[in-house]
Parts: C-alpha cells; structure tokens; sequence
C-alpha cells in the first residue's frame, strides 16, 4: 500500500548480516563484492532498495594536514597504516549500520588524496559487504562482522594490478613503485597479512575462484530468504563468535564452509 503523495513506503530496516571482506592491495577484494552483488541481481536494483551493498574502509581515509598532502602528492605517505584510518568514524559509522540505520558515508577523492564535500547516503539492507586491506585489524570493529572472507592473490598479481591502476590515476610508474616498495609491501607483510588467521573463508584467486563465491553468495541467498533468523547469525560475547548453522553444500565442490571452522576454497581448474 502507497503511503501518503503516492510514495512508495520503505522496506521494514533490518538488523544486516555483516561480511567483512579483506586482503592485500589489489587482491581483488571490491571485485569479489561486486561480483556477489551481480550474481545476487542487486546490482538492477534502486539503491535504496537493495537488501546487500557494499562499502569500503576506503571511504574512512583521515582527512590530511597539509603537510601530509604534500607528502601524499609526492607518494610519500603511508597510506596502508592503520593509523590512515579515521577509525573511530568508521567503528561509528558501522555501529549505526548494525543498527539497522541510515548513515552518511565520506567520499575520498584519491587522485587529490582527500575527503570530499558530498557524502554517501547508504540505506538499511539485509546483508552488508565491508571491504578493505584493515577491516579486520582492530578487535572492535573485526568482532562486528558475523562472516570474515580474506581475498589472498599472489603478489606478483597484485602489484602489476596496483601499477595499472595508479598510473590511470596519474601517478608515474616510478612513484608507483618506490610507494610499494616503502609502504605498500612492509604495510600488508605487517598489519594486513597477519589479520588472515581471523578470517572464516580464504578465497584463493579472488573473483577467478568461482566456487568459493557461488557457495558465499548461496549463503547470502539464505539469509535473503529468511533462513538463517537474525538471532542465529552470529553472536559477539565474551565467549567468541558462534554459528549456529553450517554454510549450504554445493555439489561441485568437496569444500563445506561450516559453522566455527574456517574454510580455505579452491577452484577444481587451476590456471595453467
């Protein structure tokens, strides 16, 4: 039924599933979500009626002093640190997002490497996707999510992703890779490579891995229909995380993402 002027009226706002989705730089990670949100026809959907959407710790750069800027125009900033983070926004922010509210999300321009005046409206959904190469970093915000996916692609891989993807940015190739080599590699190898061990699925090759993805988003098709209720969805005490239900089985893979255990996916084919 139509609300008053011919409106249409909101869905009821859920509590959501929160996924956090990390890895690497350029692992893929934003595919991997995206790739979900198509194979879960969201995609075709008005944004303020999706019921999965996608966020990124990105958003929640700091905002710079000036003399950081400088430094971030000449690929002398650390942007991989934990400390680049406006960690209390973001642990906020995700707060209201559990809550079921609507929230205001920053936008971060990374051509000029700051916060912009417009901000994101992001509407209650069912299921959350929260991706970044830190989500997993600090214990409060790590313990919100009810699923932990780690993207892990060979190194190699994502280093030539992350040339190709800075240099459409406007950075040259050796700023690129003097960034790398300073911050980029010596950031993951310590902050982001050891949050792996929280994670409750690795998806080896990201996006190539179709197996592991088919079986995340049949479990996100289960929470969509209401078969997982929300109070069996994981639960944060001072025991740990619980499950109460398995992920579903899939007949093309011999891998079950079950309940408590952590799960490593791979492909049948392997690229040659």
């Amino acid at each position: 039924m139509a609300s008053a002027g011919g409106a249409e009226p909101e869905r009821p706002h859920p509590k959501p599933f929160l996924i956090g989705v990390s890895g690497g730089t350029a692992s893929g990670k934003s595919t991997v979500c995206e790739k979900i949100m198509e194979l879960l026809g969201q995609n075709e959907v008005e944004r303020r009626q999706r019921k999965v959407l996608i966020l990124s710790q990105d958003s929640f750069y700091k905002v710079l002093t000036a003399e950081q800027q400088g430094k971030a125009l000449k690929g002398q900033y650390n942007f991989d640190h934990p400390d680049a983070f406006d960690n209390d926004l973001m642990r906020a922010t995700l707060k209201n997002i559990v809550e079921g509210k609507t929230v205001e999300v920053p936008t971060y321009d990374f051509v000029t490497h700051s916060r912009m005046p417009d901000t994101t409206v992001v509407y209650p959904a069912d299921v959350v996707l929260f991706e970044g190469i830190l989500v997993f970093y600090n214990q409060d915000i790590r313990d919100m999510f009810h699923l932990r996916l780690f993207v892990d692609t060979d190194s190699d891989v994502r280093l030539s992703r992350r040339v190709l993807r800075d240099m459409k940015r406007g950075r040259d190739l050796e700023q690129i890779l003097t960034q790398y080599t300073t911050f980029v590699k010596p950031a993951f190898e310590e902050f982001c490579l050891p949050t792996k061990k929280y994670a409750d699925v690795i998806i080896p090759r990201g996006v190539d891995n179709m197996v592991a993805i088919n079986l995340i988003v049949q479990h996100i098709q289960d929470i969509l229909n209401g078969d997982i209720c929300k109070w069996q969805r994981g639960a944060v005490n001072g025991h740990g995380r619980t499950y109460k239900r398995p992920f579903s089985e899939q007949a093309e893979s011999s891998s079950v993402l079950a309940s408590g255990k952590r799960s490593h996916l791979e492909s049948s084919s392997r690229p040659h």
